[in-house]
């Protein structure tokens, strides 16, 4: 709420313009943001700050996995078991009997049974996507944080757009969510660390695309400091003609930030387009699960 209030708020005046470009860059760090957490996800294992996460998403049957049943229910009660499993390198022990698992028919995704292990509902069969959705997702710990990214984003945009005692303000919510992260054991704390860290480097990274400044004023001023003298001088003169040319000069700066400001804008409608596109054929390629 509060990105979306300072995005729009350039036209209410109270932030100087480009505002909705500061929203674009907020949104294209997140982006990258979000790209870098998926390497993340792959590249770290680590368990879930929750220990009851599992019993309460994952509804499985009590028994063993078929798996386990066979290699590793018969041992694990006798150490003797497992050295003579290892100086023979058979499998030598019976499993013992426990209830069939259920099989459901998911088609191409039958592979899944075996992961989730669904329980044999009660009013009909379950299809494979319900099965994942209701488990909410995994049980592993995320490095790192979105939430404190988005909260860094926030606060990082805000002291941009508006340094002072605001910011600070801010700045104290992203530690008091941080806090709350950690201590409701949604992350660990290097999550939270870590997404803070992220938050400033990305947002400092992208700053060469999207200016919170007008920068054709500033092309105009410093232009006007370098031709005053000739602008002086000619005036004197009467020289209407090197007048003429100079501001003919001045026009082709405008041009130039005309086109570099089109540029931007063709760049931005065609990411909006593309990230609208992909939503959109997300929703129909997986509406029927």
């Amino acid at each position: 709420m509060l990105f979306l209030m300072l995005a729009f708020s350039v036209a209410f005046d109270i932030v100087k313009p480009p505002g909705l470009g500061l929203g674009a860059r907020y949104m294209f760090t997140m982006g990258i943001g979000r790209l870098v957490r998926v390497l993340t996800f792959v590249a770290t294992i680590l368990p879930s700050a929750r220990p009851w996460c599992a019993y309460a998403r994952f509804r499985v049957p009590e028994h063993p996995h078929p798996w386990a049943q066979k290699f590793y229910t018969p041992y694990a009660s006798d150490p003797n078991k497992v050295k003579v499993l290892i100086s023979e390198d058979k499998l030598y022990a019976p499993p013992l009997e426990y209830p069939p698992e259920y099989v459901p028919d998911w088609g191409c995704m039958q592979f899944l049974v075996d992961l989730l292990r669904p329980l044999e509902p009660s009013g009909g069969e379950e299809s494979w996507f319900n099965t994942l959705k209701r488990a909410g997702g995994g049980c592993n710990d995320l490095i790192f944080s979105g939430h404190i990214l988005v909260s860094v984003l926030t606060a990082m945009a805000w002291t941009e757009a508006n340094p002072g005692w605001s910011s600070w303000f801010v700045w104290a919510c992203v530690l008091h969510s941080a806090q709350r992260e950690i201590r409701e054991r949604h992350h660990y704390s290097v999550d939270v660390v870590a997404g803070i860290y992220m938050g400033i480097l990305l947002w400092r990274l992208t700053g060469f695309l999207w200016s919170c400044k007008d920068e054709g004023m500033a092309r105009k001023a410093q232009w006007f400091l370098k031709m005053e003298s000739k602008l002086v001088q000619a005036a004197k003169d009467g020289d209407v003609d090197q007048i003429r040319s100079l501001l003919a000069n001045l026009q082709n700066v405008n041009r130039e930030s005309k086109m570099s400001r089109k540029a931007l804008a063709v760049f931005g409608v065609f990411i909006v387009c593309l990230s609208l596109g992909l939503a959109l054929l997300a929703f129909v390629w997986t509406a029927d699960g």
